[in-house]
């Protein structure tokens, strides 16, 4: 399976809970907060039930809303698909 860029993490995002203003003034937003990007847990939690409709990666919810940054969701996704192999 084909790992999580940030440019695929912030297309299922957007698709699942739009675009926030915050967001959309951002050009890279790595390793700002969801919360400062406007991303609500709710949010959160649709982007992993995608991602794990997508990726086949387990995102148990505790583990999802500990997770603060685009960077850390990426690198836990890609974390967990290394260890599927």
């Amino acid at each position: 399976m084909r790992e999580l860029t940030y440019e695929d993490l912030m297309e299922i995002i957007r698709r699942c809970a739009g675009e926030s203003d915050e967001m959309a003034q951002t050009a890279d937003a790595r390793d700002i907060p969801f919360a400062e990007l406007g991303y609500d847990s709710l949010a959160l939690m649709e982007t992993a039930s995608m991602l794990q409709r997508d990726y086949g990666v387990e995102l148990p919810d505790e583990t999802v809303v500990d997770i603060d940054t685009p960077r850390a969701l990426v690198e836990l996704v890609n974390s967990r698909l290394g260890s599927a192999v």
